[in-house]
């Protein structure tokens, strides 16, 4: 079986940790959630894929290359203009449709569903194609259908309003189709697949299926979702491949890392690869740092997630914060409930000096 990654989206409601890194590169434990769904394919032995592309596109191509090195065959197919979810799938018929039916994955969910399982049931269903589900608590940001007493889909609704929902389960973003689907879909053209496609084939009164996710799953669609997904993946309710050691209970660091004995370490704590953590620093978990990230002496960063090559200066505070990749605090910063983008410089020779931020601001570069 062939699989789409659909890796094209802006990510708007990730920035600033978006303005210049494409939601599918976003770090989850030290690797791109790309890079988490490559191996959960790889684990299900699907191993030809093609990606599809728009916002900054080379960090993708250079970060997997042709797939060799994962143990995967992967193809790009780049969107100078979006597409849409159907749309983007449609330019890609030729490839996906040549072994028969094919998996079609959303780039920027973190997860752990039975990928095997949901070929099976799509297969035992006889369906047109097959969604995967997942219950949650607020689907107001989401697409939800309602199923009849066969686990067939028998209605949509995307993104209702807060009490107005027809069910509480959500469109996951991860299908089999049958080739004969695409045959549906304009080429060329914007085409989504909750707003147009799945609600056309039910007036024609195709058989829809649903599989009912059991594992984990999170479209990581705003900031909160992304530093909840970041602690879960730390804490082990999303099963991924880590490389990192366990060096005490809830203390994980990565390859070449340093961690002084005077540090004062709180789990449960990431330390990213290459990374130096200074005696008389306090980690205050959950806390996850990236790779290349320095932690000085008398900094406290506590439920914290920071991309690779951060640096807490001497006397930073940073707390309840999530901050991009080459961020400087050169010292004597306190920030709690802020959001960080990329290459930004803060501290003592910043343009902020000894800065003290109120709760609830955003910073770009």
């Amino acid at each position: 079986m062939r699989a789409m990654i659909m890796a094209a989206g802006l990510g708007t409601r990730l920035l600033p940790l978006t303005a210049i890194t494409p939601k599918p590169m976003v770090p989850i434990l030290g690797r791109p959630i790309l890079a988490h769904i490559l191996t959960l394919l790889r684990r299900h032995r699907i191993t030809d894929v093609v990606i599809n592309l728009h916002h900054a596109p080379e960090s993708i191509t250079s970060y997997f290359g042709d797939g060799r090195e994962w143990g995967m065959r992967i193809t790009y197919s780049l969107e100078p203009e979006l597409l849409g979810t159907a749309g983007g799938v449609k330019r890609n018929e030729r490839f996906l449709t040549e072994d028969g039916a094919f998996l079609v994955v959303s780039g920027d969910s973190l997860m752990d569903v039975d990928l095997s399982g949901l070929v099976a049931a799509h297969t035992d269903s006889g369906a047109v194609a097959t969604l995967a589900l997942k219950e949650v608590e607020d689907p107001s940001q989401y697409g939800v259908v309602a199923l009849d007493d066969r686990g067939a889909i028998r209605s949509f609704q995307e993104k209702p309003a807060p009490g107005e929902e027809i069910s509480r389960l959500c469109n996951c973003g991860l299908y089999v189709l049958e080739p004969d689907v695409l045959q549906r879909v304009p080429a060329g053209v914007f085409y989504d697949f909750g707003r147009q496609l799945w609600p056309e084939l039910l007036a024609e009164e195709a058989r829809l299926g649903s599989f009912s996710v059991c594992g984990y799953w999170n479209d990581v669609g705003d900031i909160q979702a992304y530093r909840q997904g970041s602690f879960d993946a730390l804490n082990g309710r999303v099963q991924l491949d880590r490389d990192a050691t366990e060096v005490m209970p809830g203390v994980w660091c990565g390859p070449r890392s340093y961690v002084d004995g005077g540090a004062d370490i709180e789990p449960p704590v990431y330390i990213g690869a290459d990374s130096r953590v200074e005696g008389g620093s306090r980690l205050r978990g959950p806390v996850v740092l990236g790779c290349g990230s320095v932690v000085e002496e008398g900094a406290t960063v506590s439920d914290v997630v920071a991309w690779p090559a951060a640096l807490f200066g001497r006397g930073s505070t940073i707390e309840r914060s999530t901050v991009g990749t080459l961020t400087r605090f050169m010292g004597w910063v306190k920030m709690r409930d802020c959001v960080v983008g990329e290459r930004c410089l803060l501290g003592d020779t910043g343009p902020i000096e000894g800065a003290s931020l109120e709760p609830g601001t955003v910073l770009w570069a």
